[in-house]
């Protein structure tokens, strides 16, 4: 049987699926088919018509990271400006090294302008290895003065950017020091470190390093790698300019002019004097041994403790307790104290916390010393009383003399040149008057009074040292003497001894917050003092001013 052709109406209908949505219904001409080894077209395909451009990068097809075809090496623009908008910095150059190498420090990698090198070399370039090495050398010196860590990372980089490397980046902690120098973003970083064993108070071995950088970071004189080495060698050989005999009797006078500053009279001025030379002769003969430095703290305040213990003991009406705050003054180590805060204060916290930890050891020390001798007193009752009384105003003359007796007394301990102790000393007498008029006739609280006096003291000491192109340390660290709280931690350490532990504890917090004032106000007048003078990039077209301190929160 043969099955008839289905014809037009017995087809069945094709389903949806069985077509495409794109194909031409019945009755159109159908498109020609595409050869069968071509791609489909890709949108991103040049259309036809249209050329392709002939001056393409070569690597542009694919690329991200390809520059654009409008961009022209030799047409880039000048200085780049990021998206927040901050202006291009020019660094003055007349301004002290130290404003300019810190400007750029406080600056992200990225904004850093590249300064001209101050120093010539030869075609090759400079000698990488010799320049890293120099400036940790003059690094270690510093650091070892007791610069703060700030101002150490300002010279070293200083110095590096003086001899033509550009790209370094120095870090400074409490003994060791660092810095990498990177040639290109493809080289490898070149890293060299050193570390700090010895630590000295020695002045004017630091303003003859300043004095180096000084010289070296500017372009009417020229010091080439050779010239520095020899002058860091002879710094480093340099003798005190105070003999060991002259040191010892500026201890002793210290003393004695800070036992007149808390209401002693001459008997008291002698014997605190003479307890002083004592404790600093015994400290001097527990150095030679090798004995570590706080036990040379604890021997050195026993002098003065017995001297007062002894002194209750006689008939004489004599104020004992200024014989023990007296020997304290010439303890305290303020110098420490305040390059700890500064380095905290300016974002250096790990040098910050080992600074201030070692001033409470060296302070543990004291207070040992002292209280073995104060518990025997005790026991011997020997009288002895806490007197929390000020001296009366009459005073105000002799104790203006005495404080100023002090700050000479300081900067002879310091070793600091000849030319900085007048202007040290009178420093010294600015601060205790200020001190004075606050808390004696204003009524004002001493920790307030403490902290605007030391903000004078780091005003003015900032000033002379830009006006000097040296280092604020020797005009201000003996003008804080007369600021140190000797006599309450004094009244702390008897308050113990006596068994009023809630008192003595009081007492010492008391002692802790006059320290803090201090050294706050010292760095609050030094960062005020920048403020009227000029700092790198505020030029005539008003560029930006001096970057603030590293932030740890940016909102």
């Amino acid at each position: 049987m043969v099955a008839e052709p289905e014809g037009p109406e017995d087809r069945k209908p094709e389903s949806d699926e069985a077509h495409s949505a794109f194909t031409p219904p019945d009755g159109f001409e159908q498109p020609p088919e595409a050869p069968a080894d071509e791609s489909p077209t890709s949108e991103f395909a040049v259309p036809a018509g249209m050329a392709a451009p002939s001056d393409a990068h070569p690597d542009s097809e694919g690329s991200a990271f390809a520059p654009p075809r409008t961009y022209r090496a030799k047409e880039s623009p000048p200085a780049f400006t990021p998206a927040q908008d901050i202006p291009a910095v020019r660094l003055a150059r007349h301004t002290p090294w130290q404003d300019r190498m810190r400007a750029v420090l406080r600056m992200p990698v990225g904004e850093r302008p590249v300064p001209e090198t101050m120093q010539r070399h030869e075609d090759e370039g400079p000698a990488v290895p010799r320049v890293l090495d120099l400036s940790l050398r003059i690094g270690e010196l510093l650091l070892a003065g007791g610069e703060g860590a700030e101002d150490v990372e300002a010279a070293m980089f200083a110095v590096t950017q003086s001899y033509g490397l550009d790209r370094c980046e120095p870090t400074v902690t409490f003994t060791l020091l660092s810095i990498t120098y990177q040639p290109s973003l493809v080289d490898d970083p070149v890293s060299a470190n050193r570390t700090v064993r010895r630590r000295g108070t020695d002045y004017t071995r630091l303003a003859a390093v300043y004095s180096l950088v000084h010289d070296i970071s500017t372009e009417e004189e020229e010091v080439s790698l050779e010239e520095a080495y020899r002058r860091l060698a002879e710094i480093r050989r340099n003798r005190h300019p105070y003999p060991g005999w002259a040191v010892t009797t500026a201890a002793g006078l210290l003393a004695g002019s800070a036992s007149v500053l808390v209401g002693g009279n001459t008997i008291v001025f002698i014997a605190a004097a003479i307890s002083a030379m004592l404790g600093d002769r015994l400290a001097w003969l527990l150095a030679g041994r090798g004995l570590p430095e706080f036990y040379q703290f604890v021997a050195a305040a026993m002098p003065s403790a017995a001297m007062g213990v002894g002194l209750s003991l006689t008939p004489l009406d004599v104020r004992a307790s200024a014989v023990v705050t007296g020997g304290l003054f010439a303890l305290i180590p303020g110098r420490a104290l305040v390059a700890g805060v500064q380095d905290g204060l300016t974002g250096f916290y790990i040098t910050a916390a080992a600074r201030l930890l070692e001033v409470v050891y060296l302070v543990v020390g004291i207070v040992v010393g002292v209280l073995l001798v104060l518990y025997l007193g005790v026991a011997l009752d020997a009288g002895l009383t806490p007197e929390t009384e000020l001296p009366s105003r009459e005073r105000a003359e002799v104790q203006t003399l005495a404080a100023m007796g002090l700050s000479l007394c300081f900067a002879v301990l310091l070793q600091q040149e000849r030319s900085t102790v007048l202007l040290a000393t009178l420093n010294g007498g600015v601060a205790w008057v200020a001190f004075g008029a606050m808390a004696h006739t204003g009524d004002l609280s001493p920790v307030l009074s403490t902290a605007a006096a030391a903000g004078l003291v780091g005003l003015f000491g900032q000033m002379l040292s830009r006006y000097q192109f040296t280092s604020a340390l020797p005009y201000v660290t003996a003008s804080i003497g007369p600021l140190l709280p000797g006599s309450a931690i004094y009244f702390g350490l008897l308050e113990i001894a006596r068994g009023n532990l809630n008192h003595g504890l009081a007492s010492l917090s008391k002692a802790a917050a006059l320290a803090l004032a201090i050294a706050i106000g010292v760095n609050l007048g030094g960062e005020l003092s920048r403020l009227f003078l000029r700092v790198p990039g505020l030029g005539a077209e008003g560029g930006p001013g001096r970057r603030a301190a590293k932030r740890t929160r940016g909102f």
